[in-house]
């Protein structure tokens, strides 16, 4: 085994909403990775099948009884994974054939609830590891419930712990400073797209952090989003004259990508690649997170725990709770 791994960020778009073909999507893309010699495989926010566009892009879509967004939203629960089902399992059974750690966004139902879920696989583990979007941004709050601090997960590898993060909760500062003292080498930074500010926030982790960042976009045009949707084969009107409403042709990118490997000194191990499907892949260099320590540690030489204290409740947070 390389001492340096290699990491692959899958910028390709799913089949849009479709569950089902999304999923052999991932499976071809991940053997596709692991075959270019990708030890670590990495996708977008939710790409599992696919970020709600709908919410930014349609007017209307945040409009209290929208017919459109109601069925959207009863379409997507309908192509959500649920912890067990055989979609996150077959993915496991992957990880362990092919030997790979899989780090994929998807959407969780949970009873009425959906979630923004990040699960990681290991060829170690039995299941993978779920972590739950802290806090939905915006309108994002239309579609998915807030997570809790019992899926701040970490995974172990052979080259030291792997972690990631969704979007906006890399301004969280309480959740950046747990992550940083679970002492990540790599972390997966998943957004919809990686655009400038989103660079900014992933280059800034991997200085604060010392670690390596896989920073992790979308890439979809309109017509991905409509293609998608209507390989469903089902008549739903008010959800396809939703995602018609959405402005441009269907060769204009809704999402562009951006994605890149972040160094643990803040440099571009590969520089962001848009509006270009495919993988984008690099080698991470162990010695520059080792080296980059001697000036930084925010968990250790540098932090200041006689001055600041963080408390992390890791507990599950259910809305009833029955006892004997």
């Amino acid at each position: 085994m390389d001492q340096n791994p290699t990491v692959a960020i899958v910028q390709e778009p799913p089949v849009f909403l479709n569950l089902a073909a999304s999923a052999d999507k991932a499976v071809e893309h991940i053997r596709e990775a692991a075959n270019a010699g990708a030890d670590i495989v990495a996708f977008a926010e939710c790409w599992l099948p696919g970020y709600p566009v709908w919410l930014d892009f349609a007017p209307g879509a945040a409009l209290w009884d929208a017919p459109g967004a109601k069925a959207l939203f009863r379409l997507l629960a309908e192509n959500s994974v649920v912890a067990g089902d055989k979609y996150l399992e077959k993915l496991q059974a992957l990880s362990r054939e092919l030997g790979v750690f899989i780090v994929l966004g998807t959407h969780e139902r949970d009873g009425a609830t959906l979630y923004n879920t990040t699960f990681t696989f290991s060829p170690n583990l039995e299941a993978p590891l779920p972590h739950r979007k802290l806090v939905p941004t915006y309108t994002e709050r239309l579609v998915w419930g807030r997570g809790d601090g019992s899926t701040l997960e970490t995974t172990e590898t052979p080259w030291g712990v792997l972690g990631s993060l969704i979007c906006w909760e890399h301004w969280m500062p309480l959740a950046r400073a747990a992550m940083h003292a679970k002492k990540e080498f790599l972390h997966v930074a998943q957004w919809p797209i990686v655009k400038d500010m989103h660079q900014v926030a992933s280059r800034h982790y991997a200085f604060e952090g010392r670690c390596a960042v896989a920073a992790a976009g979308s890439i979809m045009t309109k017509g991905d989003v409509i293609e998608g949707f209507r390989s469903l084969g089902l008549s739903e009107p008010e959800a396809d004259a939703m995602l018609e409403s959405m402005p441009g042709d269907a060769g204009d990118f809704i999402h562009n990508g951006g994605s890149a490997l972040i160094a643990a000194d803040g440099s571009y191990i590969t520089e962001p690649v848009f509006d270009r499907a495919g993988l984008v892949t690099g080698k991470i260099d162990l010695n520059v997170r080792r080296e980059a320590g001697q000036t930084l540690d925010t968990d250790g030489h540098y932090s200041r725990p006689d001055v600041f204290e963080l408390t992390v409740n890791t507990q599950p947070q259910p809305g009833v709770k029955f006892r004997d």
